[in-house]
């Protein structure tokens, strides 16, 4: 079974973000820049399905400038045998390449390819569209499964457990699929030493856009980013009186 897994490079999710001060994005110099977390758990899983004897190849594919080779490299590094990376010097990001040309790209890439098996994360951190992997699956015709939480093989199915408003829903679905993972499926994995350097060896190709004949050209313009509102302080009433007070007449929230 082949699996392929996208990779996203995006600002590591311990950094702070902040808005430009024309409010046209987000600010992107000298900020520390990883893989967006929910790829990270998705190219572990795959990672774990090939040390089970489930999968015998994993291509990682990012869509992004040469510094999204780093990216490429780390899911190497975890697991994966190697990778493409689809060149643009387009932002990927907020108002950059919008889910519906990732999706097309992925298209594009797995007809060439043929995988089993699309494992991806279920949203990136910086724009959090959440909208790929559902776009995907319907650009291709396949089923999918979303937001997952456990997923088992078993007679060329997939049955995953996947989270719900409601708890926990298991679905079987039949390969080739899309799964998106979620934050409880797994722990990723810190690369070792010895694979970071193996990882080097590895083969990458890059392609371009017009390559696979796709359009990155926006549909959708960001006019303004702006923080979100500070939080006012909270403060202490001695009754309950007081309180209701407030409640009624200053916060208007009950009539």
């Amino acid at each position: 079974m082949k699996i392929l897994v996208p990779v996203k490079r995006a600002i590591d999710y311990k950094v702070k973000v902040h808005v430009k001060s024309d409010e046209s994005g987000v600010e992107l110099t000298n900020v520390k820049m990883s893989m967006n977390p929910f790829d990270e758990i998705a190219i572990e899983e795959a990672t774990k399905l090939k040390e089970s004897g489930q999968a015998t190849e994993i291509i990682a594919v990012s869509i992004g400038s040469d510094k999204a080779q780093e990216t490429i490299r780390t899911a190497m590094a975890i697991g994966a045998d190697r990778g493409i990376l689809v060149k643009t010097d387009a932002p990927t990001d907020l108002g950059g390449v919008e889910p519906l040309a990732v999706a097309k790209t992925l298209k594009a890439l797995i007809e060439k390819e043929t995988p089993d098996l699309v494992i991806m994360g279920k949203q990136s951190i910086d724009d959090d569209s959440n909208q790929t992997g559902q776009m995907l699956a319907a650009l291709l015709g396949w089923p999918q499964a979303t937001f997952a939480s456990e997923v088992k093989i078993e007679s060329g199915k997939a049955v995953v457990t996947r989270e719900i408003d409601g708890g926990l829903e298991t679905i079987s679905v039949n390969t080739p699929a899309i799964i998106t993972t979620d934050l409880r499926l797994n722990e990723p994995r810190y690369a070792s030493l010895p694979n970071i350097m193996k990882a080097k060896k590895k083969p990458l190709d890059v392609i371009t856009p017009e390559e696979l004949g796709v359009d990155f050209s926006p549909r959708l313009k960001v006019l303004k980013v702006s923080e979100p509102a500070k939080r006012q302080a909270g403060i202490i009433v001695d009754s309950v009186d007081a309180l209701i007070d407030k409640l009624k007449n200053e916060a208007k929230v009950i009539g």
